[in-house]
């Protein structure tokens, strides 16, 4: 084991990425399956340090994580400490995986970064602290959320269908998957996999918002508006500067609507806001997870344990 050898975790709900760096600054990088958030996590996370120790014939020094569904970070580190395949790592920082994908996409920029897919999370930073914005789940929040696209779908389409709402191309779509509408929320309520399934429809939605359907159009950019919300509440909270940094990750700004709609929206407020293209992934920031100083807004974010 060498003082220098890092093991980064980037625990996502699609697959667990992880870079192991040696003393001599060479990294290998490997994938491993996701994170159940719906589990308990520190069992699921020190299998992967089990793993990579049983790979690599070597226990890391130092042991970074930025996880989804982190309800704890003082817990987490906590009861990962004391767990057996942990027992040679000196050094364990724990934390959400926004603050990974925040460090991630803008580094050690003042300013927030959003992460739209199934769910959505955003997080600022600012001179002196850092805040979380939304990311709380699909029953509480995520709003413009793929989720959220896909239940505004949804409901915009059962509307038409029973007189209540414009009649709308996004009716074709439901009934590719259920041909009787009357019946359609049966099946879905009992599925398993409901949230993945309502969130499947954000991508049919924001086609159809491009090919001109105002039905689609209208969910779209009200799911950019509620982004931008998040993005200029957490520029307020945490007093970024005027010509703070802003990055838009995730699957849902694959519309070019909801981007252009919510670059819009934020300059409204915001005119020096600077959008910019990431500067790696999250897992290049659970990496520097491990670099961060004393004073850094960040540090309220996560937990540190040593031996």
């Amino acid at each position: 084991m060498s003082e220098q050898t890092l093991l980064a975790i980037d625990g996502g709900q699609t697959g667990i990425k992880t870079r192991l760096v040696a003393a001599d600054g060479s990294a290998s990088d490997r994938l491993l399956p996701a994170v159940f958030t719906n589990r308990p996590l520190s069992p699921q996370l020190a299998a992967v340090v089990a793993e990579i120790a049983r790979a690599t014939g070597e226990v890391p020094h130092t042991v970074t994580v930025g996880v989804s569904g982190l309800t704890s970070a003082e817990a987490e580190a906590d009861a990962l400490m004391q767990r057996p395949d942990l027992a040679g790592v000196q050094r364990l920082v724990v934390t959400h995986d926004s603050v990974t994908s925040f460090l991630g996409v803008l580094g050690d920029q003042q300013g927030a970064v959003v992460a739209a897919g199934t769910g959505v999370v955003t997080l600022g930073v600012g001179p002196v602290h850092s805040t979380r914005v939304d990311g709380w789940g699909y029953i509480m929040g995520d709003a413009g959320s793929g989720y959220w696209i896909g239940r505004e779908t949804l409901d915009a389409v059962m509307r038409a269908h029973d007189g209540r709402g414009p009649a709308t191309s996004l009716t074709a779509v439901m009934q590719e998957r259920w041909p009787d509408l009357e019946t359609a929320y049966v099946p879905l309520q009992a599925s398993e996999d409901r949230v993945r399934t309502v969130a499947s429809f954000a991508a049919p939605t924001a086609a159809h918002a491009a090919s001109g359907d105002p039905v689609a159009i209208r969910i779209c950019r009200e799911a950019a508006a509620e982004l931008a919300a998040a993005v200029l509440a957490a520029l307020r909270v945490t007093e970024a500067p005027a010509d703070a940094a802003i990055g838009a990750i995730g699957g849902v700004f694959g519309s070019e609507l909801i981007r252009t709609a919510f670059e819009n929206a934020v300059r409204a407020e915001r005119p020096d806001a600077r959008f910019v293209p990431p500067a790696g992934t999250g897992l290049d920031g659970a990496v520097a997870l491990a670099r961060l100083g004393a004073g850094h807004p960040l540090r309220e974010r996560f937990a540190e344990r040593t031996r």
